[in-house]
Parts: C-alpha cells; structure tokens; sequence
C-alpha cells in the first residue's frame, strides 16, 4: 500500500480483541506522517504492541475545532495523517467526523481504512432483523433531553441502537422501560473481549437482572422494532354475526366466536358479547 501526501487516513482499530487490527490498518499507522489519536495514551498500547514508532497528536472531543485546523495546515504542506480513535471507527460516537468535514471544506483527500465496529458487531449478534435500525449513540445526560429524545423515537418502527457506560447502564434501562414500554433487547457487553457477552430477554428483566449483578465494561443496547397492534377489521357486532353463521352451520357458539374473533383482530370476550346480544 502506498501512502498519499496530504491525506487524512480515517483508520478504524479493533475495539477489543487486538488480533481484529487489519494489515491495512496497520500499514497505514505504519507509513503516515503522524497520528491525530482521540486518546495518545491509550493509542501508545496500541502501537507500541505492533512495534509502531509514529508522532502522536492529542484529537479529543474538547480540542477538535482547534487541533483540526493544525491537522488540515499540515496536510496541505504535504504530510500524511492517520486519525484513530480508543476503539473501533472514528467519527462513530467519537470525535472526527468535524476533522473530515474540514478536510472536505479545504479540498484535503480522505481515505477511509475499514475496521471493527461495535455498533454493526452487536447488530449481528442480536439476532434481530436488522433491516431498519436508528442509531442513537450515547443519551443525553440531561434528564430533560433524554426523555425528549426517548420520546421522539418511542414510534420509530425499527430497531433502536445505544451506547452505554456500566455505571449508568441500570438507569438508561429503566428510561427505557419508563418510555419505550417492555420490549425485547439485547445487550452486548465486552464485545470481542474474554468476557463478551449477550444476553437477551425483557428491558423489565434486564433490569432486574443488573441490578442483582453490577454493570462491568461497555455496553451496546438493542430494542427491538416497535410492535403496533393491529386495529380490527371490522366491528365486533359484525364478528358476531360471522360467529352466528358459524354456529347455524355446525359450530359450537364459544368455537365460533373464537373463529370470528381469530379472522377478525376482537378478543373472543368482545364477540361473544356481542353473540349474545344476537
């Protein structure tokens, strides 16, 4: 692989398991100028592992806007840049997606180096569809923009995908349960760590469930599509009615209206209520 001067390489690194860094990935930090890392410490661990020497530049949340303009100045005097964040793909709940917008802006070449991903890992060991998914990253720590935000996408008709840290993991599970109602979830924790985990079953028993055990490592959460109720097709005096031509034909009176009820979305009690008043 050949590195191009005056390119920002947006490098994705494993989120846990080492062994998931690519050749690619690892030719790249090797060969660029510097390194824009979210954390240089732990980014150290990471290069030092490989036996990677490589400047490294401090690219955090807080300093994003300055750093980037130093970052894009040096790209254009012809250096090479490989942008990483802790774990997995930058710009995915993580900083950098200001950096490669500015890289756009100043007509700076970007080249994206796949890698791991906890977002679409965890995707893949839910076991639900996966068809249609919002992905909401980490929650507000606002009460009052939480809930909003929880309220806005209590209808969304696919799966819905967060971010959690252990220590607020038992409270995003009761908001969830408080706004979204009692749906299926999965929750994937340490993902392709020792102690990777997933565990599905109620939000109301995930909630029991670590509040007996404490929340360890990072979590991704997966709701499940919401399940809207199918309205009748029809009243339930004319199910009942259905229920009465059944019946004329052969049908035991509760068999029929459980039939009509059936074929009809009503709960058998509505249409043999209205049976009766036949």
């Amino acid at each position: 692989m050949k590195i191009k001067k005056s390119t920002l390489y947006v490098t994705g690194t494993p989120i846990g398991n080492l062994g998931d860094i690519s050749p690619r990935a690892l030719e790249t930090l090797n060969s660029v100028d510097f390194i824009a890392a979210e954390d240089t410490r732990v980014s150290l661990k990471l290069l030092t592992k490989f036996g990677i020497k490589k400047p490294l530049l401090a690219c955090r949340q807080h300093n994003i806007t300055e750093i980037s303009h130093d970052i894009v100045s040096r790209l254009k005097n012809g250096e090479s840049c490989a942008m990483v964040t802790d774990a997995g793909m930058p710009c995915i709940s993580d900083p950098g997606a200001e950096l490669v917008d500015l890289c756009r802006e100043s007509g700076v070449d970007t080249e994206v180096v796949p890698g791991p991903c906890a977002l679409t890992s965890a995707l893949a060991l839910s076991g639900f569809s996966c068809r249609r998914f919002s992905f909401e990253g980490f929650l507000s720590v606002n009460p009052r923009q939480r809930k909003q935000r929880l309220d806005e996408i209590k209808e969304y008709g696919g799966l819905i995908i967060l971010y959690e840290a252990p220590h607020k993991l038992t409270r995003t599970l009761a908001d969830l349960l408080s706004s979204l109602g009692d749906r299926n979830i999965a929750v994937c924790r340490e993902l392709t760590k020792i102690h990777e985990e997933v565990l599905r079953g109620k939000i109301s028993e995930m909630t029991a469930h670590f509040e007996q055990i404490p929340p360890r490592g990072e979590f991704v959460l997966i709701i499940d599509a919401l399940v809207k109720k199918e309205e009748p097709t029809v009243t339930a005096a004319v199910a009942a009615l259905m229920a009465q031509s059944l019946v004329e034909q052969g049908f035991k009176p509760t068999d029929a209206c459980k039939t009509a009820a059936k074929q009809t979305k009503h709960s058998k009690s509505e249409v043999y209520k209205e049976y009766l008043k036949i």
